[in-house]
């Protein structure tokens, strides 16, 4: 039986399973997205309890062949993350994208750091908006859909501040004439700003919003995400 000893994970959700066990869907360095069978982990007496916790660093074993893992020990490998009110709800929406986004067992040890700087800057107080953008944007390039965010697609000339350009989702920015309130054209300086993960114009912003909802829709699909509905 293949088994691994005490990696790095985060949990990403959890939900219950037979009568006192849970499914737990874990978020490993080394090996992605790992779903595993805690048993009697609901149970008065369990090993497991208040250890499967949301935005907490742990160490986990598990055994098995199958897409459905056994959970074996698991450890603490740094302090709770406390996350409250809106950060909270932004760690929710972190753990719906990688849930819906990542594929069983395919590792992404970049997007782990990504993951845990970026619930680190939530509970310290980083600017959530700035936090979001860039964990987005980080993670839309290691999933292989990183945003050509400096040059036009169609010609390959550098992004001028002063143009407009259509976003296509899977193909990049076009030169566009107009400056219609389109929801698909951006203006160049924004687009610059983003790639240089410069928020702080209330224009870049709300561009960095609207941009990353298009490039992720088109990953997503027509299921909207439940976390977004809570800020």
């Amino acid at each position: 039986m293949h088994r691994i000893d005490l990696t790095p994970v985060y949990v990403l959700h959890t939900r219950p399973f037979r009568n006192t066990s849970l499914i737990v869907e874990l978020f490993s360095k080394t090996y992605g997205r790992i779903s595993v069978v805690a048993r009697s982990a609901r149970g008065p007496q369990s090993r497991y309890q208040g250890q499967c916790q949301l935005f907490t660093p742990i160490l986990a074993s598990w055994s098995g062949h199958h897409e459905l893992k056994m959970l074996g020990n698991i450890e603490l490998n740094g302090m709770p993350l406390q996350l409250n009110d809106k950060p909270l709800f932004c760690g929710f929406y972190f753990n719906e994208l990688l849930m819906r986004l990542l594929h069983k067992e395919d590792p992404h040890p970049l997007l782990f750091e990504h993951y845990h700087n970026s619930l680190c800057r939530l509970e310290k107080g980083d600017p959530i908006a700035q936090t979001l953008r860039s964990f987005e944007k980080k993670l839309l390039h290691d999933l292989g859909y990183g945003l050509p965010l400096t040059h036009e697609a169609k010609t390959h000339t550098v992004i001028q501040c002063d143009r407009y350009y259509e976003f296509v989702p899977n193909q990049g920015f076009f030169a566009c004439d107009s400056t219609s309130n389109n929801h698909t054209y951006f203006l160049g300086a924004d687009l610059i700003a983003i790639s240089e993960e410069k928020f702080d114009s209330d224009s870049a912003a709300l561009s960095a919003k609207r941009l990353m909802r298009l490039a992720l829709s088109s990953l997503l699909g027509n299921k909207p995400l439940n976390s977004r509905e809570l800020f």
